[in-house]
C-alpha cells in the first residue's frame, strides 16, 4: 500500500500529459465559476488555495442522485460508507468514520444554502444544484471549528431572469424511478422579486438481496427533495436571498453480509433515515460608499433515524446457536446561525488604498439529543451458556460558538498581493445522558492563514499560504479510563504552495496545489468490544493520542477542445501517517491514517456532435487505504467506469448512463471483529459499493 509521494507522480503524470496532446481545433474559453464559499466570491481561478467546483452540467452529468457519486472525481476526498448514504467525509485523510453516541464533532464542513448541515449530509441529493464546490485544507478564517480538514459547499439552483422549467424523468436497472421537475423566474415581467422551486423523487431497491426474508429492497432507497428560492433586487445597492429545503430520506440498511456478499441474511433489516426542513437568509446592502454589510441567518431541524441487525444474521444462520441482536438509534439536531460581516468597497481601502479589509461576527447554537437501544440474546447449548441486552441510552447536548474573524487583502506590488486572516472563536457545552455523566467542557480556539499571491503574468498566478486550523475538544462516554473521559482541542498547521494558469485563450485551465500538514495533539477515535459475542457492546473514545503528518498534491487539468471536446484529469497524492499515536491498545506510530488512499485519479471526456449526439467516459481510481485505526486491514485499489450517451434537441435530451460499468466489487468500509458464533474469530467484513447500473434520463427545458 505505502508508495512515495516521487514515485505516484510518475505513475500520474504520464496520463495527466496525454490531455495536453498538441492542437487539432479551435479552442473554446472555460466558463469562470465564483466561489460561493469564499469571503467575496471570487472565481475560482483567484482563489489561493486548492478548491473543486462542480457546475450545474457536470453535477448533472456525473450524479444520478447523490454528492456520494461525486465524491471520486474530487482530488484526496473519500468517505466512509458507514450508513446508507454518505456523510461522513475525509479530506487528505482527516475526518470522522462514524458518530453513534456523544457530541457532533465534525472535521469536514458541510453546507447547503449557508445551512450547516455538518456530519449529516445524508440529504445531498443533486437534483436541481447549481454547482458544488470542496475546499481543501484548514479553513480556520473563514469557518472555524468545522472545517479543520475542509469545506463542502453545496448551493442550489438561483433564480433567473426569464420564466424557465425543467422536467426530468429516470428509469433504471434495481427498480430505479425518479421524476423531478424545476420551475420559476420573475414574478412579473421586469419585477424585482422572483423564485424557483424544485422537487424531486428517487427510489429503488439498493442493490442488496436479502435471501432469509425473500425481498430485494431491505437496502432500497426512497428520497424526497423539495428546494425553494426567492431572491429580491429592490434597489442597486440591496439584494436579498432566500432558501428552503425540505428532505426526506427513508432509506434502508441491510448493507454488511457475513461473506462480503450483496446477499443479506438479516432476519430485522434496519434504515438509515434523515426528515430535514431548513432555511436561510442572505443579505447583502452596499449603500455605503466605503463597505458591503452582509447578514446570513441559517436555520435547520433534523430528525434522524439509524437502525441496524448487528448480528447480520438470522436464526438458521447460527443454529444451534441463538444470536440475536439489534441496535435502534433515533436522533434529532437543530441548528441556528447567524453571520453579520462588514467589507470594504474600492472608496473603503485602506493604507493609501493598497488593502481591502473585512471583519465579522458569527454565532452558532446546536442542539443535539440522542435515544439509543440495543437489544438481543445469546444462548449457546454447547456450554449451556446464556446472556442477553436491553439496554437504553438517551443524551442532550448544547453547545453554543461565538467567533470573531477579520481579513486584510494587500497590494504590496502591481501584481503580488499579501493577505492574512485570524479567527478567534469560543465554544461553551452542556451535556447530559441517561448514564449519569455531566459534561460542560468549555474553550477557546484561533486559527488563520497568511497568503502570499503574484501575478507572473495574464495566464499564471502562483501562491504560497501558511494557514492553522482547528477542532474542538470534547468528552468520551461509557466505560472509558478516568483519565480519557476528556480529550483536549486538536490544531492543523498546513503550508501550501501552487499555480493556477488559464492558458490557449482560456481553453486550457491547469490548477496544482502541493501541501505539507502538522496535527497537533491529534484526535483519534478508536473502539474495542467489551463482551465477545456482543456485537453492540463495543465502546468508542476519542483521544489526543497522536500526531500526524501529511504531504500531498493536487492537480487538476481542464481541456476544451473546440466546441465539441472536453477532456479533464484529477489527481489527488497523499502520504498522511501518525508521527506518533500510541494508545493501550495499539501503537501505530509511522503507519499511514484510516481512509487516506495514497492516490486518487479520475480522467474523462465529453463529446458533442453538431448532430446532437453526445457521450461521456470518466474512470477513476483509488489505491488501497486503512479502513480504521483499531485494525490493519485494509481495502484493495479499484477502478471504476462510468459512461452515458444520447440525443439532445433545442429543448429535450435522452440519454442512457451506465455507472460502474464493468461491474467492479470493492469496498467502502470495513470492520475487523468477532460475529460468527460459536468461537467469534475476528474477521474482516467489508461493505460494498454499489454494482453495475443502467438508466435512461430524460430531460426537458420549457
Amino acid at each position: 500500500m505505502k508508495h512515495t509521494i516521487s514515485a505516484l507522480i510518475l505513475r500520474a503524470v504520464p496520463a495527466s500529459l496525454l490531455l495536453v496532446a498538441p492542437l487539432a481545433a479551435t479552442a473554446q474559453a472555460i466558463e469562470e465559476i465564483v466561489v460561493t464559499a469564499d469571503f467575496r466570491g471570487r472565481p475560482a481561478s483567484e482563489i489561493p488555495a486548492s478548491v473543486t467546483v462542480l457546475a450545474a452540467d457536470e453535477v448533472a452529468q456525473l450524479a444520478l442522485q447523490h454528492f456520494e457519486e461525486l465524491i471520486n472525481v474530487v482530488p484526496n476526498l473519500n468517505w466512509s460508507g458507514d450508513g446508507h448514504r454518505a456523510r461522513y467525509l475525509q479530506i487528505r485523510g482527516v475526518g470522522e468514520l462514524e458518530q453513534y453516541q456523544g457530541a457532533p464533532n465534525p472535521s469536514v464542513g458541510f453546507l447547503i444554502d449557508d445551512i450547516d448541515f455538518s456530519g449529516i449530509g445524508t440529504i445531498a441529493t443533486t437534483f436541481d444544484i447549481e454547482r458544488i464546490e470542496v475546499l481543501r485544507g484548514p479553513q480556520g478564517t473563514r469557518y472555524g471549528a468545522n472545517a479543520l480538514a475542509g469545506l463542502v459547499y453545496v448551493q442550489s439552483a438561483m433564480p433567473t431572469a426569464e420564466r424557465e422549467g425543467r422536467l426530468q424523468l429516470t428509469a433504471g436497472d434495481d427498480d430505479t424511478l425518479a421524476g423531478g421537475v424545476a420551475f420559476g423566474g420573475p414574478l412579473a415581467a421586469g419585477d424585482s422579486l422572483s423564485y424557483r422551486l424544485s422537487a424531486h423523487h428517487h427510489e429503488s431497491n439498493g442493490f442488496r438481496d436479502n435471501a432469509y426474508l425473500g425481498r430485494d429492497d431491505t437496502n432500497g432507497r426512497d428520497e424526497t427533495t423539495v428546494r425553494g428560492r426567492v431572491r429580491w433586487l429592490p434597489a442597486d445597492t440591496l439584494s436579498v436571498d432566500f432558501a428552503a429545503l425540505f428532505a426526506d430520506i427513508q432509506n434502508g440498511y441491510d448493507a454488511f453480509a457475513i461473506d462480503n456478499s450483496l446477499t443479506m441474511l438479516s432476519d430485522r433489516p434496519g434504515k438509515d433515515a434523515q426528515r430535514s426542513v431548513g432555511g436561510s437568509l442572505r443579505i447583502e446592502w452596499s449603500a455605503l460608499s466605503w463597505a458591503t454589510l452582509t447578514s446570513i441567518s441559517a436555520v435547520a431541524d433534523s430528525d434522524i433515524g439509524f437502525d441496524f441487525d448487528a448480528d447480520w444474521g438470522n436464526d438458521e444462520s447460527w443454529a444451534p446457536v441463538t444470536y440475536d441482536f439489534i441496535s435502534l438509534s433515533d436522533r434529532s439536531r437543530r441548528t441556528v446561525s447567524q453571520e453579520f460581516r462588514l467589507a470594504s468597497s474600492d472608496a473603503g481601502r485602506i493604507f493609501g488604498g493598497t488593502t481591502d479589509w473585512l471583519a465579522g461576527v458569527y454565532l452558532l447554537d446546536l442542539e443535539d439529543e440522542l435515544m439509543t437501544i440495543n437489544q438481543g440474546e445469546y444462548f449457546d447449548p454447547g456450554f449451556d451458556f446464556a446472556d442477553s441486552l436491553d439496554d437504553s441510552f438517551g443524551s442532550v447536548y448544547e453547545a453554543t460558538n461565538i467567533a470573531i474573524f477579520g481579513q486584510l487583502d494587500m497590494e504590496i506590488a502591481a501584481a503580488t498581493r499579501l493577505s492574512g486572516g485570524l479567527r478567534l472563536e469560543r465554544r461553551t457545552t452542556d451535556y447530559v445522558d441517561t448514564a449519569g455523566l455531566q459534561a460542560g467542557p468549555s474553550e477557546t480556539m484561533t486559527g488563520g492563514d497568511i497568503t502570499l499571491s503574484h501575478d507572473h503574468s495574464g495566464e499564471l498566478t502562483s501562491f504560497v499560504t501558511l494557514s492553522r486550523g482547528y477542532k474542538a475538544g470534547g468528552f468520551n462516554l461509557g466505560l472509558v479510563p478516568d483519565d480519557r473521559r476528556e480529550f483536549d482541542a486538536e490544531s492543523m498547521w498546513n503550508l501550501e504552495a501552487g499555480i493556477k494558469s488559464s492558458l490557449l485563450d482560456g481553453a486550457l485551465a491547469v490548477n496544482v496545489s502541493a501541501f505539507y500538514s502538522r496535527r497537533e495533539d491529534q484526535q483519534v477515535r478508536t473502539s474495542f468490544q467489551l463482551v465477545p459475542g456482543d456485537p453492540a457492546s463495543f465502546v468508542f473514545f476519542t483521544d489526543n493520542a497522536a500526531e500526524g503528518r501529511t504531504l500531498g498534491l493536487e492537480a487538476e487539468v481542464r481541456w476544451a477542445i473546440g466546441d465539441a471536446l472536453d477532456l479533464y484529469a484529477n489527481v489527488g497524492l497523499l502520504d498522511a501517517e501518525f508521527e506518533e499515536f500510541v494508545t493501550p491498545q495499539v501503537d501505530l506510530s509511522g503507519r499511514a491514517q484510516a481512509h487516506a488512499p495514497d492516490y486518487t485519479l479520475a480522467a474523462g471526456a465529453s463529446y458533442r456532435h453538431p448532430s446532437g449526439i453526445f457521450a461521456r467516459l470518466d474512470v477513476t481510481a483509488r489505491d488501497a487505504f486503512y479502513f480504521d485505526v483499531s485494525h490493519d486491514q485494509t481495502s484493495q485499489p479499484y477502478e471504476l467506469a462510468n459512461a452515458r450517451v444520447g440525443y439532445e434537441r433545442d429543448n429535450w435530451s435522452v440519454q442512457l448512463w451506465a455507472r460502474n460499468l464493468f461491474d467492479r466489487h470493492y469496498a467502502v468500509r470495513g470492520f475487523y471483529f468477532g460475529n460468527e458464533p460459536p468461537d467469534f474469530p475476528n474477521t474482516l467484513y467489508t461493505r460494498a459499493g454499489d454494482p453495475r447500473q443502467l438508466a435512461v434520463t430524460f430531460d426537458m427545458i420549457f
